[in-house]
């Protein structure tokens, strides 16, 4: 059966960086189907909502996934649940993409890119997996209310439970035990939360902590506990010291932008949702759809394109085609070609330009 890949471009630079995406696949896997969808922004202006039961049926049925990019002000005024971030959460939810792998690889090119010093950064290679599925972002009840006073109070209910904790460390572990950096500071598996202040938090380590000692701990894979607040510091002072974070839903979103910075740019970060074994995974740049350069020509596509590599290794099961995007991103950095996210003044299609002339 032939492999199917569902792009859906959404909104802002979404649809520019998707388009050189294409330019790759279809140059590393021509007899990759590939189908559009809308999402977002795009989907709400055609049909007055940001994620279709059809779209959503067809993702369920593609091979992968890959989305650019939600959202805007043009939709600031919609209905909460109609906002084009609505589609995005929709759509994880319905594929249940529990695990999100998001990669902070500083490739040696942009080293001095950093917002760090070289020496900090040069050779880092760490990554955060993300519960995506769950938490404050899903968590019922929630809400904005009038009070008594005509004051207001705004709540949100932050949750977990034992199999959404357990299913995510199972990830984290596994991918821990394959990379085998058990000799960083904080080698292996780094688990981050509040327990300090947060019940919710209080559960995660202590469930993450029990599955470790019934079942894990034999894997030979270190485990680390921190607090959330100490681990963003720490990507600060050693982001080398890390392996594999693995964090709940609010806090791996924080603390994966904030090592995007430690790569160069936020332009050069890829990521990963997965789901259980055989089920489609949805895959998507961490930039977001940046407005303020939509259209313009100037948004950095490395990002989508190694979103691309990242399906075709965990999902199409194409690893060599996954090494060779890879390379070809790296060689092209090496060879100077930069966007104007990382000092240069590449377009958009010359960045792809560049990165296909390395195929």
């Amino acid at each position: 059966m032939a492999q199917t890949l569902l792009l859906l471009p959404g909104d802002g630079i979404g649809p520019e960086v998707i388009e050189q995406t294409v330019r790759v696949a279809e140059k590393v896997a021509p007899d990759l189907a590939l189908e559009y969808g809308l999402v977002g922004g795009a989907s709400y202006e055609e049909h007055g909502t940001p994620l279709t039961e059809e779209t959503l049926t067809r993702a369920k049925g593609a091979s992968a996934v890959l989305l650019g990019a939600v959202g805007g002000p043009k939709w600031a005024g919609v209905p909460r649940d109609k906002r084009p971030e609505m589609g995005l959460l929709g759509l994880r939810k319905g594929l249940d993409v529990y695990a999100n792998l998001r990669p902070a690889l500083c490739f040696p090119a942009l080293a001095d890119a950093s917002a760090l010093k070289r020496h900090l950064v040069e050779g880092l290679d760490i990554l955060i997996v993300r519960e995506l599925v769950g938490g404050v972002y899903f968590g019922e009840p929630k809400g904005i209310e009038t009070l008594p006073d005509g004051t207001r109070r705004g709540f949100d209910n932050a949750e977990y439970t034992t199999p959404e904790i357990h299913r995510i460390t199972r990830v984290a572990f596994d991918i821990a035990k394959g990379r085998g950096n058990y000799d960083r500071t904080w080698g292996g598996v780094c688990s981050v939360e509040k327990s300090n202040v947060m019940d919710s938090g209080q559960l995660w380590k202590e469930e993450v902590q029990a599955l470790y000692d019934a079942e894990l701990k034999d894997t030979g894979v270190p485990l680390h506990h921190m607090l959330a607040d100490a681990c963003a510091m720490q990507l600060v002072r050693e982001p080398k010291g890390f392996d594999v974070i693995l964090a709940d839903n609010l806090f791996g979103d924080i603390l994966s932008d904030e090592a995007s910075m430690l790569t160069g740019s936020i332009g050069m970060l890829p990521s990963a949702s997965l789901s259980d074994a055989g089920k489609p995974g949805l895959y998507e740049p961490v930039h977001g759809s940046a407005p303020d350069i939509a259209g313009q020509g100037k948004a950095n596509p490395c990002a989508a394109i190694l979103s691309l590599e990242m399906a075709m290794r965990w999902n199409l099961d194409r690893i060599e085609t996954a090494d060779a995007i890879s390379k070809a991103v790296s060689t092209a950095l090496e060879k100077g070609a930069r966007t104007r996210d990382l000092g240069g003044e590449m377009s958009t299609s010359e960045m792809g330009d560049a990165i296909l002339a390395e195929l």
